[in-house]
């Protein structure tokens, strides 16, 4: 196990950043405030030790939107910018929200800790492998709390069942496996065309190579697009990866082998739509599978973990809309069912909680970039159609060069280009 993800129980406070008394609230500058960053928004707004001081995107249209959230929420008119640099360099912030497209979260994070702010961060933290390590080194260099966005780290039940897990629960655990069957959207095809009004489109782009604008690689739908996004497995995928990873108790795999490519949609995505890949610990295995055209799930569930041990199975998910867990017996028969309902909410408080006592958050950057590490290399074995052997050491592919690019990525020259990518 590389030591350098992990620290102690506690962080010292950063000279460059002020400290945030234990019954202070928690002065918050949201960097991108659509979709999941509005939701997020409304979130904190909620929250008693949280202030929603400020917010940023490069989208007149949702800082708008945002500013209605906080206005319905019961919040205050946060300050509003288009330049995250802003917020960083702002005293009166204490910690940034980033839910930008994933291109941008390495980059908005880095930033964010040398200006000695605390992150929390969406899920997949960074948009390759190489970015989550620059993301760990700047947020031990700065002694910042970084949360991760994989919400299940604070999720009673699946504590419950992880725990329920390493205790022996259902014996020696050899094997998880982890799906992501849903159906998504096919996106059409659009044509290149002029950036809306309102849309800072340079800085939406920030250190990705530039290309002309288009809606299918604009708001969501740049998931699905190699530049911006991760696919589904960075998307939702690295969720499912995550519980599994944790309740086998693997950091990194030796082998990851398999395929993934576009099957069903004949649409502008770029990302698979199927991914079938088996990550090799040597003495365990994770499987993760991925079909996003078909709306029926797998095993009753759309999104789930299954863990298999010598006396039975856990699965982990959401029946019903009601995140729990269910227990199998050697003979296949359901044992117990915890139907918890739990929300988010928790891990978004743990954050506040951890900037203002310093200690770890539920899922530090060093957690958090092993899972993303994961989806990462799912995806690099669907564009490559090989398998790999992953050096730990180094967070390189052993023997070849092609994979390799995919490890790291180009930038165009930018101001938020990390530094040693």
């Amino acid at each position: 196990m590389n030591r350098r993800y992990f620290i102690g129980a506690t962080l010292a406070t950063a000279a460059a950043g002020k400290a945030v008394a234990a019954n202070d609230k928690v002065n918050i500058g949201m960097v991108g405030v659509g979709g999941r960053g509005r939701g997020l928004t409304r979130t904190y707004v909620g929250l008693d030790a949280a202030n929603v001081t400020h917010i940023c995107d490069a989208d007149q249209a949702s800082l708008e939107r945002a500013q209605a959230e906080i206005s319905n929420a019961g919040g205050g008119r946060a300050k509003e910018t288009n330049d995250m640099r802003h917020l960083f360099d702002d005293p009166e912030v204490d910690a940034v929200v980033i839910a930008t497209p994933d291109h941008w979260h390495a980059p908005a994070t880095i930033l964010a800790c040398d200006a000695g702010k605390d992150v929390y961060v969406e899920k997949p933290p960074s948009h390759n492998i190489r970015e989550g390590r620059l993301m760990i080194d700047a947020a031990r260099r700065n002694k910042r709390v970084v949360q991760v966005g994989t919400q299940s780290r604070s999720r009673r039940s699946t504590i419950e069942a992880v725990d329920f897990v390493k205790s022996g629960g259902i014996g020696e655990v050899l094997m998880a496996k982890a799906w992501d069957i849903q159906l998504r959207d096919d996106i059409g095809h659009n044509e290149d065309g002029p950036v809306p009004e309102g849309v800072d489109y340079d800085t939406w782009l920030g250190p990705a190579p530039w290309i002309p604008f288009n809606a299918n690689r604009f708001h969501y739908n740049w998931h699905w697009h190699w530049h911006f996004g991760t696919g589904d497995a960075g998307n939702d995928g690295v969720h499912q990866i995550d519980i599994a990873r944790w309740a086998l108790g693997k950091t990194f795999p030796k082998i990851v082998s398999g395929m993934g490519r576009k099957v069903f949609f004949k649409d502008d995505q770029q990302t698979p739509d199927t991914q079938n890949i088996t990550f090799d610990y040597g003495d365990k295995a994770l499987i993760w599978e991925m079909r996003i055209w078909n709306p029926y799930g797998m095993n009753g569930v759309g999104n789930a973990v299954g863990v298999y041990g010598t006396d039975g199975e856990v699965q982990i998910g959401r029946w019903n809309e009601k995140w729990g867990y269910k227990v199998f017996d050697r003979d296949g028969q359901l044992a117990r069912h915890e139907d918890a309902g739990d929300a988010d909410t928790p891990h978004m408080q743990n954050f506040l909680d951890c900037v203002r006592s310093r200690q770890t958050p539920n899922c530090d950057i060093g957690v958090g970039h092993l899972s993303a590490l994961h989806s990462h290399l799912a995806n690099i074995v669907s564009r490559t159609g090989r398998n790999l052997h992953f050096d730990q050491g180094t967070e390189t592919i052993l023997n070849d060069p092609e994979a390799n690019l995919y490890v790291k990525r180009a930038y165009r020259t930018h101001w938020s280009t990390p530094k040693g990518a």
